[in-house]
């Protein structure tokens, strides 16, 4: 039974990065720079998106798809931002995959698009496998989930290319050792880029705003 349930996850996995690619190609053709998020729930995502899409949303085209097992509450509050926002619900699924993006963006994706965000179900394990044709991937933790979490999920990590320690404003208070983290997150991802943020109070924001600016010109540039 087990060599036939690897062979079904490898063809799964190979559908998915066929699809993944396709998507890749279409954005990269539009210029339109996809930024996914990963993290376990409860990590604070939908809260930086919120902040996100809220301060871009003036100056640059921007939309996001979000994904949950159940509800729209997600999606919901992000409108409040200004910004086009999907939901995509998944039932009993953990994870996004890149069909489900393909559909979910079929007479939907505006013209003129800038930025598109893709929150991916709150899941540490299941994302890791799943190419979703984006730029960039930002795997979140907080600091109320300690600082071995890298040490614990080293795959999610391995496939991100930022890591975000969110709620930075509650570090104090739930006893959490930045410095530890980062080395955590470095000993499992050597060089891998850190920014720490507070939704909240914006701490951290203007450096995620400039590193957003210049990914246009970066991927356009040969």
């Amino acid at each position: 039974m087990t060599p036939r349930f690897v062979e079904v996850r490898r063809d799964v996995l190979k559908q998915n990065d066929i699809t993944a690619r396709e998507l890749r190609a279409r954005f990269r053709a539009t210029g339109i720079s996809v930024i996914s998020l990963v993290s376990s729930p409860g990590s604070g995502k939908t809260a930086f998106l919120e902040r996100t899409l809220a301060e871009l949303q003036p100056r640059y085209g921007v939309a996001a798809l979000v994904g949950d097992l159940a509800t729209e509450n997600d999606a919901l509050r992000l409108r409040r931002s200004g910004a086009l926002v999907k939901q995509i619900v998944t039932g009993t699924v953990c994870h996004l995959d890149a069909a489900m993006i393909r559909c979910a963006l079929e007479g939907w994706l505006p013209e003129q698009l800038d930025f598109l965000f893709i929150e991916n179900v709150g899941n540490l394990v299941c994302p890791s496998s799943f190419d979703l044709g984006e730029d960039l991937r930002l795997v979140l933790l907080s600091v109320t989930e300690g600082e071995d979490k890298p040490l614990k999920y080293p795959t999610i990590f391995n496939t991100a290319d930022v890591a975000v320690i969110t709620k930075i404003d509650l570090a104090e208070a739930a006893d959490f050792d930045r410095a530890l983290c980062e080395r955590n997150i470095q000993s499992v991802r050597p060089g891998m880029r850190i920014l720490g943020v507070s939704s909240k109070r914006g701490a951290g924001f203007d450096e995620w705003m400039a590193m957003l600016a210049s990914l246009p010109r970066e991927l356009k540039s040969p």
